[in-house]
């Protein structure tokens, strides 16, 4: 049941612990107005999420690449512009009472945007999950359903407990140390989005006079300097847990330095009364910070061994026999009526394979129709997972209904027919497509 967490539990760690320090740092730096601007930014980003989540579930008009691609391009900027503010904050603008309040708000407003935006890229993906689920199960009421809700449930539980830790954690410490932190997982969280920003627009094909300019400066092949910029979008695809442990390590550094300052700095007291307000301070102290240690210990086994049994390598099915006539590959209504994943090909004079897939819509007597393969992750292919149609290389979910659009990672549109039960996929289209394929049998 953890497995609906598992799928974008990175994601999720790293917005609790950025939503949770940024939160604290801002109203420990900047009193009421950084707890407002925190919550405000909080409260955008949730409701983003949703808004993003219903579109992706219910239109064909969201390509989650580029929708990140501008998430990753804003956020830069906005982290640029807090790090201006915090600088002007603790060095110039201490002698001038009204420019403080305007690094302030400025401060304010770049943080808490970096705070919708975190939470605006982790949290589509999760509000749609029931939705995703209701779609194959069909009934709110069966056990399959509930046990997914509840592993759901526990996963955003996790996450809001860590969250709330790294909160309570960053308004104990020193504000100096709070914004070294703060600073620190910024710029890890920044270098994942550059990367990753890079990783799209190199698959979209929209650096390619960059590459031109690029080496007619530096005299370099032009292959050479494509290569470079593969290397880096490679990186943000493969290495994505490097940032994901790092953001991990320093939010661990919050506990080990309430521990070591519970024990070692010494309040003054003047009575036993104060004497014991004092330690049931340290106290509560170390309870926050054994509550962060935890939960982040809890997050390492999730996105460990959680993750490789939740995500054991898919297989793909075989492909079908289908009757080739006419100029097209038919398939019966009868062989794809069962509600689940169809494989079907086509075979070149070669030998080269052209797959192409056919599920029945939940709750529809139409089809998704479209080529075993996508534009972002090549012919990987699909499997079904419980029910679900899932992209073998990046795992990411497919909605069924919009299975035949464009758009994101779903399978490539190709032309098809009905008739007399039938559905006629015609050759010179699978034939258009052949180039995505190598030609090797699943």
């Amino acid at each position: 049941m953890l497995k609906y967490f598992v799928m974008t539990a990175e994601a999720l760690i790293v917005a609790a612990i950025l939503t949770g320090a940024m939160r604290g740092f801002l109203t420990l730096v900047c009193g009421k107005l950084g707890k407002i601007s925190s919550l405000v930014g909080t409260a955008v980003g949730l409701v983003l999420a949703g808004v993003m989540s219903y579109m992706k579930n219910n239109t064909s008009l969201v390509d989650t690449s580029l929708w990140n691609l501008r998430i990753y391009q804003t956020a830069i900027l906005a982290f640029i512009f807090a790090l201006v503010a915090g600088i002007l904050k603790v060095t110039l603008l201490k002698k001038w009472k009204a420019s403080k309040l305007a690094g302030d708000i400025v401060l304010c407003v770049s943080v808490s945007y970096l705070i919708a935006m975190a939470l605006f890229y982790a949290f589509p993906d999760v509000m749609g999950y029931p939705h995703t689920i209701l779609l194959v199960d069909s009934n709110w009421l069966s056990t399959d359903f509930l046990f997914k809700i509840i592993g759901i449930i526990f996963g955003l539980v996790l996450v809001c407990l860590i969250q709330m830790g790294v909160h309570r954690g960053m308004l104990r410490m020193p504000k100096a140390g709070a914004y070294i932190l703060t600073l620190c997982l910024l710029a890890v969280n920044t270098a994942r989005q550059f990367t990753a920003a890079i990783g799209v627009l190199f698959a979209k094909n929209m650096l390619t006079d960059l590459i031109n300019d690029i080496a007619e400066t530096t005299g370099k092949q032009m292959m050479d300097v494509r290569h470079e910029f593969f290397e880096i979008a490679i990186f943000s695809t493969n290495k994505m847990e490097v940032f994901l442990y790092s953001t991990i390590a320093l939010a661990l550094v919050i506990p080990v330095a309430l521990w070591i300052k519970s024990f070692v700095i010494k309040l003054p007291y003047s009575n036993p009364a104060e004497k014991r307000k004092i330690r049931k301070g340290w106290r509560v102290t170390r309870r926050w910070a054994n509550l962060i240690v935890i939960t982040l210990v809890a997050s390492i086994f999730t996105v460990t061994t959680v993750k490789v049994y939740a995500n054991k390598e898919p297989s793909l099915s075989p492909v079908e026999d289908a009757e080739i006539a006419d100029g097209n590959v038919i398939v019966p209504f009868e062989a794809v009526e069962d509600g689940h994943l169809h494989r079907f090909a086509y075979y070149t004079d070669s030998g080269k394979e052209i797959r192409f897939i056919v599920i029945k819509k939940p709750n529809s007597t139409s089809y998704g129709i479209g080529l075993d393969a996508c534009d972002i992750c090549g012919e990987t292919g699909y499997f079904e997972r419980d029910g679900q149609v899932v992209c073998k290389l990046c795992n990411v979910v497919m909605n069924i209904n919009t299975i035949g659009f464009k758009g994101g990672c779903n399978p490539i549109v190709i032309p098809y027919t009905v008739n007399d039960g039938r559905i006629l996929v015609p050759i010179d289209g699978l034939m258009e497509y052949e180039s995505k394929f190598k030609g090797k049998k699943i």
